[in-house]
């Protein structure tokens, strides 16, 4: 694991917009293809802005191909829709081929049978656990990422990449059911990336990094790869020993 200590919520975006640029070249280099799950937010929301500004042929993006770490159930042209913000600030500017966009149907009444959808979908293009070449992370002012939240079923599930998750919880808006990429999915990406910008980040993030192990509580401690990386503000990590 590395941490990456930045100035502020532009730095971190381009530091998570230049990795993003690096790791596509090489893998479609490599293999033909770059597979990214994507996250919600703010942060990723500049990082795809950064992206589009760099031009529609600075990337082989007939060769990338999007998933999502996890979607509300919502439909996609809702306002809290992680797609609907990916496909405003990133698919619609650069004209990226629905082919290569795999969205999260959030607005099935059956929650389970559109994760297990996605589930399907995901191992029968990357296995199981599915090889992402890149996860893209935020961690929530609870210390949540992706959509396992604390003392949530989905952080003790080590049997699927894909879930329904029943959270209740002040950040999620109360009760609510959100699919999300189970930490054996994000785990299995060959990277990973947090971009953590905010005060209201700063203590989750010291407990998260520094603190007891405790991902019942913390959950981004479950993502806990040697390939993880994590791109921090300063506000974010004014609680970090100097030593992380």
């Amino acid at each position: 694991m590395r941490v990456v200590r930045l100035t502020d919520l532009e730095s971190v975006s381009r530091e998570g917009a230049e990795t993003f640029s690096w790791l596509a070249r090489e893998a479609v280099a490599s293999r033909g293809v770059f597979h990214v799950a994507l996250s919600g937010g703010s942060t990723p929301k500049r990082m795809f802005q950064l992206l589009v500004d760099q031009g529609k042929h600075a990337l082989p993006w007939p060769h990338v191909h999007l998933w999502w770490g996890d979607e509300r159930t919502v439909p996609p042209d809702h306002a809290d829709s992680n797609y609907r913000m990916t496909r405003e600030s990133l698919i619609d500017p650069l004209g990226l081929a629905a082919a290569n966009v795999h969205r999260i149907a959030g607005e099935e009444p059956d929650h389970d049978a559109a994760a297990l959808a996605y589930e399907t979908a995901l191992t029968q293009a990357l296995g199981n656990p599915p090889a992402f070449d890149l996860a893209i992370q935020g961690m929530g002012p609870d210390g949540h990422t992706a959509s396992l939240f604390p003392q949530s079923p989905a952080c003790s599930d080590v049997a699927h990449v894909v879930v329904a998750n029943p959270v209740d919880s002040p950040v999620a808006k109360g009760k609510t059911v959100r699919i999300t990429l189970t930490a054996r999915a994000i785990n299995a990406a060959r990277a990973v990336i947090f971009l953590v910008a905010g005060a209201d980040k700063a203590d989750a993030l010291a407990h998260v990094l520094e603190g007891p192990r405790d991902p019942l509580r913390y959950p981004s401690q479950l993502i806990n790869g040697a390939n993880v990386t994590w791109f921090v503000d300063a506000a974010a990590a004014a609680k970090l020993r100097g030593d992380t």
